[in-house]
């Protein structure tokens, strides 16, 4: 059985996804999902979903607390699904290409330090481009420079503002996000 853990920090429809992705899955299965935020939705959408949850500071993340509760587990693959923490390098180094995140850009544009959510929906529109998309990439130590695995493009129109390109954005992430997974972990099997 293949083995998946997920971060998240907010409402976790990405992580909600992933999860019913797998439900019925007899060779991978979402083990837990980690939260640095006690109000974040994904808490709720996780426990509907019959998956444990673990909560944690950022110094917990910081120090070797959260390493080891993944340890505990061994997982085949982290998934990072709108968690908008630093990831650290003591887990990046203990899991070497195990870790993707998903970013709402087609990087390495509109990537880094505070670029998430609709911070990069408002500068796509800002800037006037006329594409976007979701970028699913490796984790290392630096925010979204990690070698990208997939890339999917939108089309952005000039009456788009910064929440209809993140409806376009949501919907390549639910669409393409759990398929991705999938064959990571799958070809990793291998």
């Amino acid at each position: 059985m293949k083995k998946i853990v997920v971060f998240a920090s907010g409402s976790g429809t990405n992580a909600e996804n992933i999860i019913k992705h797998f439900a019925s899955n007899e060779m991978v299965t979402v083990e837990a999902v980690f939260t640095n935020n006690p109000n974040a939705k994904v808490i709720d959408r996780a426990k509907n979903n019959g998956v444990p949850t673990e909560i944690f500071s950022k110094i917990e993340l910081n120090e070797s607390k959260v390493l080891q509760k993944i340890n505990l587990i061994q997982p085949d693959l982290i998934v990072l699904a709108g968690f908008l923490l630093k990831f650290p390098e003591n887990i990046i180094a203990a899991y070497p290409n195990k870790i993707i995140n998903i970013h709402p850009a087609l990087l390495p544009k509109y990537g880094g330090k505070g670029m998430y959510g609709m911070n990069v929906h408002r500068a796509i529109v800002d800037n006037k481009e006329v594409e976007t998309g979701i970028t699913i990439h490796y984790v290392n130590e630096d925010y979204d420079e990690g070698g990208i695995i997939f890339q999917k493009k939108v089309t952005v129109l000039g009456t788009d503002t910064a929440e209809v390109v993140a409806e376009k954005i949501h919907d390549l992430e639910q669409r393409y996000f759990p398929e991705v997974v999938e064959k990571l972990i799958t070809e990793n099997s291998k």
